[in-house]
C-alpha cells in the first residue's frame, strides 16, 4: 500500500466514537491513550490526528464492548454544522446544490487530507463519489465511510430539506449493515463493495438554492467593510438591475463597499467564489424566475441576462444546474406529475 505523508482527520470525527464507548462503560481513556491518540479530544475538536489510527480505535472499541455497525451509530451523532466552517460557509454560499457538491469536491480535504471526492451522472441520478486514497485492501473502513456517506446526505439536506435520504447508498467496504441501520434506512438500498463510497442524488435537485440557513459568521470584525455575507447579499440584491446593461466591474463594486479590491477578492475567496463566479449566481437566480414563472423564449431570456447568444446562456445555467434552460423549465412545470429529466450529454 503506497500512501503520502500521514493521511489526516479532524478530531471532531472520532468525537461520536469516543463518546458511545465511554456512554456503555469502556476505557476509553485508555483505548486513546493505546493508539497514540489525544484523550482530550472536546478541546481539539479541530485539530487533527491519522485517520488510521482513528479507524483503528473505532474497530477496537466496537470489538472489545460488543457493538454492531459503531460506524452507523457515530455517524446518527454528526450534524452539519460539525463540518468545519469555511466548509460550511462555502456550501451555504453555493446557488445550487450541484454547485455546493461541485465545491465539497475541491475543498473536502479540509475534514479528512487523503479524501478523494467526484460526481458521476447515472440514470437521472447523480452519484457523489468518496474514497480514502491509499486505503485499498484495509479492514474497517466502514467506519469512516458510513461518515463519509452522512455528511453527503447532510450538505443534500440543506437544499432539499431535513428528511431527504438517498434511494441508494453503496460502500467501499465489504460490509452489510445489520439490523438497527437496516430499519432507520428503511427506504435506502445499501450495496457493498462499491468501487467508491457513494450516495445517490436525483438530477431535479440539482438545481436546488440553499434553505436560508444563516451562513456561519465571516471574517473577523478586524478586517475592513462589513462581513462576506452581508457583501454577498447587498449584492445579490443589487446586480439584478445591472444584468441586461453593463455590470459594474470589480473595482467598482469596491469603491461602493468601501473597501480595497484585493480585500473584496479575500472576502469572495473565503467562501471559494470570485466577483465573476458572483455574477454567474444572481445570472442563474433570475433566469430560473424567468424560465419558471413567464412563458419568454430562451432568446429573450438570455438577452435579459446579458447573454450575447442563447448557446452561452445555455452553458452556463447547465453549469450552475446541471441541466439545459428548456429542460429545467419542463422539470419544474411538471413536478406535480413526479416527471424527472435526464441532464443533456
Amino acid at each position: 500500500m503506497s500512501m503520502r505523508g500521514i493521511p489526516l482527520t479532524r478530531c471532531q470525527f472520532l468525537m461520536p466514537f469516543a463518546d458511545i464507548h465511554s456512554e456503555i462503560g469502556g476505557p476509553t481513556e485508555a483505548l486513546l491513550q493505546k493508539f497514540r491518540l489525544p484523550v482530550a479530544l472536546e478541546e481539539k475538536l479541530d485539530h487533527y490526528i491519522p485517520i488510521l489510527r482513528a479507524i483503528q480505535f473505532a474497530e477496537a472499541a466496537q470489538r472489545s464492548q460488543g457493538i454492531s455497525d459503531m460506524g452507523f451509530l457515530a455517524s446518527q451523532r454528526l450534524q452539519f454544522c460539525h463540518l468545519s466552517e469555511r466548509l460550511r460557509r462555502i456550501i451555504h454560499s453555493s446557488p445550487t446544490l450541484l454547485v455546493a457538491l461541485q465545491q465539497t469536491c475541491r475543498h473536502g480535504q479540509s475534514e479528512d487530507t487523503n479524501l478523494n471526492m467526484w460526481l458521476e451522472f447515472h440514470d437521472g441520478h447523480l452519484r457523489v463519489c468518496t474514497k480514502l486514497l491509499g486505503t485499498a485492501g484495509l479492514q474497517h473502513l466502514e467506519h469512516s465511510q458510513w461518515l463519509q456517506n452522512l455528511f453527503m446526505i447532510q450538505i443534500v439536506r440543506q437544499f432539499v430539506g431535513p428528511g431527504w435520504a438517498p434511494a441508494t447508498m453503496g460502500f467501499e467496504a465489504r460490509y452489510v449493515p445489520g439490523h438497527e441501520p437496516q430499519a432507520f434506512w428503511s427506504n435506502t438500498r445499501f450495496l457493498s463493495a462499491q468501487d467508491a463510497s457513494w450516495i445517490d442524488v436525483p438530477v431535479a435537485y440539482l438545481s436546488l438554492p440553499p434553505l436560508g440557513h444563516e451562513p456561519p459568521p465571516g471574517p473577523s470584525a478586524e478586517e475592513e467593510g462589513p462581513p462576506v455575507s452581508d457583501l454577498i447579499g447587498m449584492l445579490q440584491m443589487m446586480l439584478p438591475s445591472y444584468l441586461d446593461e453593463t455590470i459594474p466591474s470589480i473595482s467598482e463594486i469596491a469603491e461602493m463597499a468601501n473597501i480595497s479590491v484585493r480585500s473584496f477578492q479575500r472576502k469572495l475567496a473565503s467562501v471559494a467564489l470570485t466577483y465573476s463566479d458572483l455574477v454567474d449566481g444572481v445570472r442563474f437566480e433570475n433566469a430560473k424566475k424567468l424560465l419558471r414563472d413567464t412563458d419568454a423564449k430562451i432568446i429573450d431570456v438570455a438577452l435579459s441576462l446579458g447573454y450575447s447568444e442563447p448557446a452561452s446562456f445555455t452553458r452556463a445555467f447547465r453549469r450552475l444546474s446541471g441541466v439545459a434552460p428548456r429542460q429545467y423549465r419542463d422539470t419544474s412545470r411538471s413536478q406535480t406529475s413526479g416527471i424527472i429529466l435526464t441532464p443533456v450529454t
